[in-house]
């Protein structure tokens, strides 16, 4: 009968269990029904971040509530953190379902014995819930919502992915909100390495994030930081030696800037892409940081009002690699927020090796060319040297080196301000002139205006051997296979030679020469200083002087921004790249006795020749025509067959060259033949016997 009994009752029992289990499935299911689908929208509404090359953070922007919410993953950060968090916030956290039964039960236990609560059963996946759905007030119903919340979670994700909504989402004091942020903003650097101590802190502070507040509740926070400590030593997370070293370490008392690197290009990427919360760039974070730092250091010396921004790009690629638009976004002393990448300003004598370039590549002039530098007047206008001096007669390669004004001048007046104006057009850079106004010869003093931005993708192409490429500063899946756009800035052999000149040039003291080609600038008035430069691989921008246009007496490119250019490649963290080597096809001389004879001397011809220059008119290009594209048929070998060239005009004998260096032809005749080697734009120049050119611009296909 007792048997029969038991039996019963545990039949009962047993009834009454699943009845429950049934029950309480049923009310959470109804519960689950009745409160609707788990919204992901504060978790969703992060930051938006700016991220370097490398994945690194530039920068980063509020949510629209104004909170610093970044996105974080587990493996990014430090692992001490991690067990420490577990340790103190939910030990079986890979092990429950979303509630931790045993927690409850000691938690229960502690309650009916004690009269008040010792500890909570609140697991992890529970504070994500209460996170995501946040209450006011602690009541049994909340606390039921966390539950079935809880229980939803952990259906609906892994245990990853809750673990990562912690991190994004835990209270930190303020408008801080994740482990990233808050890792920032008092430690000034990502979780991914943290101390014992500052982990540690981090644990603590969610639990009452106000009033552990580091920055406002010192004491508070390093009490709050022991007792985890304590716990983790009491969990054999770590050891009591370990937590006693770590309790010794300071607490922070104050919270830091979030990262501004590249700001003025962070904050136009946002602007332009204000959907996009991920931001890659170019930017290599380690250098923008050092060229920032020393962008500061060189405009403090010029003193308030001045500002200083630096471009550097890697021009085999075209990326952007640092972008400084002015020394410190925040100070108001340095016009800050202005970004002078961006600005028009008088280039002065920055444009001068364009100049030089375009006269070798149409063979009107030769490195060891020489040139009179005295006093000229081209018609109303008589420029003069920097210095008011004259050097008398000297090389062109030394003209272009001691930046003379008067020797440009000449050059510009023989390629013509149009063309030049037009060829820099053509490569996409926008030079500004005065409403109404021509190009004409001031132009080679700075009498127009260019941004740092247009003048770095100039000084790319003379970098390249005159091939342009774009400049880019978003990373793309496919940048290690960008290529240059098939428009040149000049020839090959002319880019080299203007390169070859600028890296012989006098460097600032204490500098090396000859491993950077570089040119200074200085606009008239003293306004704007330049400095533009390029080793074998990257090539950098300098420009100093006044946001507001007004005159900086004793500013100069030499003084003020060469400096900062130079050291600019020190801090490149590599040796410098050589330059390139003579390409192909480049007339090579020691002197100007090693020139042919109409070559020797810029301007000065025999006498007779000038008095019958009237009775012969100037020598120009029949065939083929400028901008032609010719089809050229292959011969058996794959080679192309001859072009036909053909000059009209001029005084013999002719010289012909290609892409500025001459060829061999029959000067006697003025029809010649010449094989290309290979398809692309190519420039054709011819020479007569009183130094009168003519060249056109042709692509071989």
């Amino acid at each position: 009968m007792v048997n029969k009994s038991l039996k019963l009752a545990s039949k009962i029992g047993g009834l009454l269990i699943i009845t429950a289990l049934l029950a309480a499935y049923g009310t959470i299911k109804l519960a689950t029904q009745k409160m609707g689908p788990l919204s992901l929208a504060k978790a969703d509404d992060l930051s938006t971040i700016v991220l370097d090359r490398h994945g690194e953070l530039l920068r980063a922007f509020t949510t629209k509530s104004q909170r610093w919410r970044l996105p974080v993953q587990p493996e990014k950060v430090d692992p001490t953190y991690l067990k420490l968090l577990l340790n103190y916030e939910d030990k079986r956290f890979y092990g429950h379902k979303g509630i931790d039964f045993l927690a409850s039960l000691r938690a229960l236990k502690q309650l009916v014995f004690n009269g008040r609560i010792i500890s909570g059963a609140s697991t992890l996946t529970m504070q994500v819930a209460r996170l995501l759905e946040p209450r006011d007030k602690r009541t049994l119903a909340a606390k039921f919502r966390q539950t079935i919340r809880a229980l939803e979670l952990e259906r609906q994700f892994s245990k990853r992915e809750i673990l990562s909504l912690y991190l994004r989402l835990a209270p930190f004091g303020g408008n801080l909100e994740g482990v990233r942020a808050a890792s920032l903003a008092y430690f000034g650097r990502e979780p991914r390495h943290l101390s014992l101590a500052e982990a540690a802190l981090l644990v603590a502070l969610p639990q009452s994030p106000e009033m552990r507040r580091p920055d406002r509740r010192h004491k508070r926070a390093q009490k709050a930081r022991n007792r985890v400590l304590m716990r983790a030593v009491a969990g054999g997370v770590i050891s009591l030696a370990a937590a006693k070293r770590a309790m010794l370490e300071a607490v922070p008392d104050k919270r830091l800037s979030f990262p501004k690197l590249a700001p003025h290009l962070a904050q136009s990427e946002n602007k332009s892409c204000p959907a996009k919360s991920i931001h890659r760039l170019t930017i290599d974070k380690g250098l923008q940081q050092r060229l920032q730092s020393l962008a500061l250091t060189h405009a403090a010396r010029l003193g308030d009002k001045h500002s200083l921004a630096i471009l550097a790009i890697d021009h085999k690629s075209g990326e952007i690699r640092a972008y400084v638009g002015s020394p410190n976004f925040l100070e108001e002393r340095f016009h800050g927020p202005i970004d002078m990448i961006k600005a028009v300003r008088s280039p002065g004598s920055s444009l001068k090796p364009f100049i030089y370039g375009l006269a070798f590549e149409e063979g009107l002039a030769h490195p060891q060319t020489l040139i009179d530098d005295v006093p000229t007047r081209f018609g109303h206008y008589k420029p003069k040297n920097f210095d008011d001096s004259w050097s008398g007669t000297l090389s062109v390669a030394r003209a272009l080196q001691l930046s003379l004004n008067i020797p440009a001048v000449k050059l510009l007046d023989k390629v013509g301000p149009a063309r030049m104006f037009a060829r820099f057009r053509q490569i996409g850079v926008d030079l500004k002139t005065p409403i109404g106004a021509k190009p004409n010869l001031s132009m080679v003093l700075g009498g127009l205006g260019i941004t740092v931005q247009d003048l770095a993708r100039s000084y790319v192409g003379l970098a390249r051997g005159g091939e342009m490429i774009d400049l880019s500063w978003r990373k793309s899946i496919d940048q290690q296979s960008r290529r240059g756009t098939g428009v040149r800035l000049m020839s090959e052999q002319a880019a080299w030679q203007v390169g070859n000149i600028l890296a012989n040039a006098p460097p600032p003291k204490n500098a090396r020469k000859g491993q950077i080609a570089y040119k200074t600038g200085t606009s008239y008035g003293y306004r704007d200083a330049w400095a533009a430069g390029f080793d074998g691989k990257t090539t950098i921008i300098v420009w100093a002087g006044r946001p507001d246009g007004t005159a900086s007496p004793g500013l100069t490119g030499r003084t003020a921004a060469a400096p900062a250019l130079f050291n600019a490649f020190e801090q490149l963290g590599r040796p410098l790249a050589p330059l390139a080597p003579a390409p192909s096809g480049t007339l090579m001389a020691h002197s100007s006795a090693d020139l042919p004879a109409t070559m020797r001397h810029f301007e000065r011809v025999d006498t007779q020749f000038a008095e019958r220059a009237a009775l012969n008119p100037p020598v120009k290009i029949a065939f083929p025509h400028n901008g032609s594209q010719l089809a050229l048929s292959l011969n058996q070998n794959g080679h192309f067959e001859f072009l036909a060239m053909k000059a009209e005009g001029g005084k013999l004998p002719l010289t012909w060259m290609i892409n500025g260096a001459p060829i061999k032809a029959n000067r006697a005749r003025r029809t010649t033949f010449w094989k290309p080697n290979e398809k692309g734009f190519v420039r054709l120049g011819v020479l007569d016997a009183l130094g009168r050119a003519d060249s056109v611009l042709v692509r071989v296909e």
